[in-house]
């Protein structure tokens, strides 16, 4: 479930289960939204490892899944290459039309989760992204997303901000490097009916989540994978550990659950079914 990133792949399949293995195991209602049938023919943009791909095309005839992490992929060839009716391919899904594959009216629906927050974070191909998810659908086909939404992860957004500036860089500049899109209900319902789709049901639900417990996860491991790219932008090791170390110190007590140690995030999760009208 990952896209937009940086030259370097930070993404790897043990991070992802160590600081975030939760993602695939709440998608069960944007799952249920799909409604797969028998003879279904799925694209998952930002398939990620292909943990919940692979669990889809048990309802369906096929999936294919695109992520633009070449780890990612890897992992999920390994676990799921030799699954009949399952693809990967390493692409860029802010670039669907480039893709080799790409052909209008192939899919009878497309599935995401948690993954367009990434793919959406550039503003000069969010409509793209959008106009070419469009076109790859038969006429009648639905698109079923999940994502980041307004105010996702307020607290570690906040803190990592504060943090890179407090290495020297300006707001603007942080905010620039930030990975992420978290658009509101209007503007999502929006863009997509502006590119053509009918919106059947948009939903924003606070679901504050339980971190992993994992010596690699916890809040330090989700600021190393998730803020990568904020890390990157920093010219040394040393300031990109003192912004994880003060992350981690401010958010002890706000995250903290005082019964026992659990640590929870504000998880804002937009869900979204449109159609592409007959």
């Amino acid at each position: 479930m990952a896209q937009q990133q940086p030259a370097k792949d930070h993404w790897t399949q043990n991070a992802y289960q160590a600081s975030a293995s939760f993602v695939p195991e709440l998608a069960t209602t944007v799952v249920h939204w799909l409604d797969l049938q028998p003879d279904d023919v799925i694209l998952d943009l930002g398939c990620g490892d292909g943990a919940l791909t692979a669990k889809l095309k048990n309802s369906c005839a096929s999936v294919t899944g695109l992520d633009a992490s070449a780890n990612l992929i890897t992992a999920a060839k390994k676990a799921h290459g030799s699954t009949a009716g399952l693809s990967w391919h390493l692409h860029d899904c802010r670039f669907l039309d480039r893709w080799v594959n790409f052909q209008e009216g192939a899919y009878t629906k497309v599935f995401s989760n948690a993954a367009l927050h990434w793919i959406l974070r550039d503003p000069h191909t969010r409509s793209s992204v959008l106009q070419n998810t469009y076109k790859m659908l038969k006429p009648g086909g639905t698109f079923a997303f999940e994502m980041g939404g307004k105010g996702n992860v307020a607290e570690v957004h906040t803190a990592l901000l504060a943090a890179v500036m407090h290495q020297g860089v300006g707001i603007e500049a942080a905010r620039e490097l930030c990975p992420w899109f978290f658009p509101s209900e209007r503007l999502m319902k929006k863009m997509l009916e502006d590119v053509g789709f009918a919106v059947e049901r948009i939903q924003l639900e606070y679901r504050p989540t339980k971190m992993t417990m994992d010596k690699d996860g916890g809040i330090e491991g989700w600021a190393r994978l998730m803020g990568a790219h904020l890390l990157e932008g920093l010219d040394s090791s040393a300031k990109r550990e003192a912004v994880v170390k003060e992350v981690c110190e401010v958010l002890q007590t706000v995250i903290s659950h005082e019964e026992d140690g659990s640590m929870y995030l504000g998880y804002v999760r937009l869900r979204v079914l449109v159609r592409r009208p007959r």
